[in-house]
């Protein structure tokens, strides 16, 4: 195995990974405030969730996002 290959294979998905999840939270938040079902104040607790096939168990990372 070549570990600097590994270490990059896993920050390019990891880059992709943030930037997904990044853009799609921000939407559903703004989404959520414009119907009203959200006041843009709250702090929201957060799971994320990461399996890869091949690895036994999944990693799973909580967390907070404040609105405001």
């Amino acid at each position: 195995m070549d570990e600097d290959t590994l270490n990059m294979s896993v920050r390019r998905y990891l880059k992709k990974l943030g930037v997904t999840a990044q853009r799609e939270i921000e939407g559903g938040v703004r989404e959520q405030v414009d119907a009203g079902a959200l006041a843009g104040n709250e702090t929201l607790e957060v799971t994320a969730t990461v399996v890869v096939r091949g690895l036994p168990g999944e990693i799973r990372v909580d967390g907070t996002i404040t609105l405001g």
